[in-house]
């Protein structure tokens, strides 16, 4: 079901806070949110396993660097070799999401709030923003340079090069934005509880709502490049991962174009498109490479990974598919699936 909105359905505050503005979280009705499988715990007195070492986002830099957020903090490696570079320290260890902006800076979303990193230094140049919630679950930088927060309690959007906060969405349809992606004609995308909404980026008022998707939960969002549609026209399509499998929708009319019989069941993670146009898709069970035209599985790896769960995937990076799992750190070759294990990410790391 696609709903469109001519006046604005959501509480959409239209601000600037400065920039050391104090979080609170705030509570939508009386809705309890249901977290992706990558989600910090359910509440800010909830103790952080000492033993959790999953690795919950990766972001590649133009300088060779992969950077690498776990629930055990952030830290920088070199892209070909996996050698430790650096480690940081945040206000939080728990890392959610990262991005890469304009400038160069690394923005780390993690259970405590947002921060940003100035890569040269690896200091924290900005912390402690004004979000509807601290639980910080999505980043995505648009075609402005400004910065999308997807937290567990709405979205934020935020001006990059003076860290001031320039709207707040408190009443989100679907709570959480559990995911982010941009569409081709630049829109935001946002994965929640319930299907997708649609946001137009200049005006940071929404577009549409998608209910129909199967599974509800949206736990992950990819751009196609490209779609050979019915008529022969290449058009970008949005790839929607669900507890219930892997949907091609069409973002203009809401539609599914296609569900790959191979994923149905499966609980998708994470989905990234590499730079030849494979998707790669990290679920609870392995590692999959679909043909998005033909929704033809043509790879995966389960076995040889720190685990089967995948909760991120940072491809062409170094020369090489960077894996993040439920315990540790791993490449994959993108041609051969030869796979390799960083032991300093890992439980093991002998």
């Amino acid at each position: 079901m696609r709903m469109n909105w001519r006046v604005s359905l959501l509480c959409v505050s239209l601000v600037t806070v400065s920039l050391l503005g104090i979080a609170t979280p705030l509570a939508v009705g009386n809705q309890a949110p249901a977290y992706p499988p990558n989600a910090p715990p359910g509440s800010t007195s909830e103790p952080l396993p000492d033993d959790d070492y999953r690795v919950s986002a990766l972001q590649a830099d133009p300088q060779g660097n992969l950077w690498v957020g776990s629930w055990r903090g952030l830290a920088q490696i070199d892209a070909k070799t996996g050698q430790l570079r650096s480690q940081l320290k945040l206000s939080s260890p728990t890392v959610g999401a990262l991005a890469l902006d304009r400038r160069g800076s690394i923005w780390v979303g993690t259970y405590d709030g947002l921060s940003r990193i100035n890569p040269k230094t690896s200091q924290v140049t900005a912390q402690n923003f004004l979000l509807p919630s601290n639980r910080v679950l999505a980043l995505q930088v648009d075609r402005r340079g400004y910065l999308w927060v997807g937290n567990d309690s709405g979205l934020a959007l935020i001006n990059t090069q003076n860290g001031a906060v320039k709207a707040t969405f408190k009443n989100l349809p679907g709570v959480s934005a559990n995911a982010l992606t941009l569409d081709f004609q630049g829109n935001l995308w946002v994965g929640t509880l319930e299907g997708l909404v649609q946001i137009d980026t200049a005006s940071a008022l929404p577009l549409q709502q998608v209910t129909n998707v199967p599974g509800g939960i949206v736990q992950a969002i990819a751009l196609s490049p490209t779609h050979s549609s019915w008529l022969g026209i290449p058009k970008p399509t949005l790839w929607v991962g669900t507890p219930t499998g892997l949907y091609e929708m069409d973002p203009d009319t809401g539609q599914v174009l296609q569900t790959p019989p191979a994923m149905q069941g499966r609980s998708i993670t994470t989905l990234r498109f590499d730079k030849a146009g494979s998707l790669w898709i990290g679920t609870v069970e392995g590692l999959l490479r679909l043909n998005p035209f033909t929704g033809e599985v043509i790879g995966e790896v389960a076995a040889n990974l720190p685990s089967r769960r995948i909760y991120s995937i940072a491809p062409d990076a170094g020369g090489k598919l960077w894996v993040g799992t439920s315990e540790g750190l791993a490449w994959v070759s993108q041609t051969t699936f030869r796979t390799g294990v960083v032991r300093t990410f890992s439980r093991d790391r002998k």
